[in-house]
């Protein structure tokens, strides 16, 4: 008896088997993974992303916003610049490059998202809340096709500055770029990545098709009515409340000034006005749009409008910007902009 629980010991403690055909261990799938993720930082934003070959890598469309350029923070702390290839609002994915191959990068490999299975094991790596290489670990709880969206929902916690980090597989392979989370005063355990074979269309040139939608919007649209709350990309629920509130009473009172504009049109302004978006009036911050006259008689009414709209924009500029330093993320700020009619690219000019 003595010998054989001695015998039994022995080959319990013997070492995993390390041949060719031998699963790696969780420790060494995360180890050969971690040198490939970087922290990136824009003035307004932080995430994370992950090279896929030695010059580029993939991130959320939301973390790197409107920059052409973002920092890019590998674990060692070293720096280096990274150019915005490619930027996909409508899928949240972002193709980056930078100045020239690195023999040395580290790189991740591309699964499928589409395949993966409820209940197999996945890991997230990235930079919540700016601390890097950090690692958390859970499941895939479901496979949910969203209209053109393919997206991988986890209960591994996603937290901000996991944005554009991957999710692996057991195996270290990436099915999906983590890019959003319900909130945990609503849900816990609610997280979802853009399944992977969203990003390798796009390297291979395969643009999308709706640039009006974003993950955040079709999720949103899918659990209106439930019981969870909004999904953001973001931990500052105050600020997006408050950035929200100011965008519901602008957009108030630009439908107001659509009925004044639409007078002084008819009764005042004579000529052609180019295409604007949204709101018409827009038109009066861009020399070029107003291709008419205003009569001497009607400047007044048309001083009055313009003093209206730019109280209109230096609202939505000054919200902005505070949603900014809020870190509410750029995809939630379009998407509400979007929602409230006030979407309009020259707001920061």
């Amino acid at each position: 008896m003595a010998a054989a629980a001695a015998s039994k010991k022995a080959a319990g403690d013997a070492p995993a088997p390390t041949g060719a055909g031998a699963t790696p261990t969780l420790e060494d799938v995360i180890g050969r993974a971690l040198p490939a993720v970087v922290r990136v930082e824009t003035s307004g934003s932080q995430g994370s992303g992950f090279f896929i070959t030695g010059d580029t890598l993939l991130t959320n469309a939301h973390v790197v916003g409107s920059n052409t350029t973002v920092s890019l923070r590998r674990p060692d702390g070293t720096m280096l610049i990274g150019r915005v290839d490619v930027s996909a609002p409508d899928l949240d994915i972002a193709i980056v490059r930078t100045s020239g191959p690195d023999a040395g990068q580290a790189t991740l490999t591309m699964g499928s998202g589409a395949r993966a299975r409820p209940g197999q094991e996945v890991v997230a790596l990235g930079s919540p809340l700016g601390l890097q290489n950090t690692v958390t670990r859970g499941i895939v709880s479901a496979v949910r096709d969203m209209g053109p969206l393919t997206l991988v929902q986890t209960d591994a916690a996603i937290n901000p500055g996991n944005s554009g980090g991957p999710l692996l597989d057991r195996s270290g392979q990436v099915i999906g770029i983590t890019t959003l989370g319900v909130k945990p005063s609503e849900a816990q355990g609610l997280s979802f990545a853009i399944a992977i074979e969203h990003a390798q269309a796009l390297l291979a040139g395969k643009r999308s098709t709706d640039p009006k939608s974003t993950p955040l919007s079709t999720l949103n649209q899918a659990m209106s009515g439930r019981s969870a709350g909004p999904v953001t990309a973001s931990g500052g629920d105050r600020g997006a409340r408050a950035y929200e509130e100011v965008l519901a009473a602008q957009s108030q009172r630009a439908n107001a000034l659509d009925e004044q504009w639409r007078a002084f049109k008819r009764i005042c302004y004579q000529g052609r006005i180019a295409e604007t978006p949204t709101h018409e009036w827009f038109a009066i911050w861009n020399p070029s749009a107003m291709q008419g006259t205003v009569p001497q008689g009607c400047t007044s009414a048309f001083g009055e409008i313009r003093r209206a709209a730019d109280d209109i924009r230096d609202a939505v500029v000054a919200a902005g910007e505070a949603a900014r330093q809020a870190d509410i993320y750029p995809g939630l700020r379009r998407d509400l902009l979007r929602r409230y009619r006030l979407e309009y690219p020259g707001w920061d000019k």
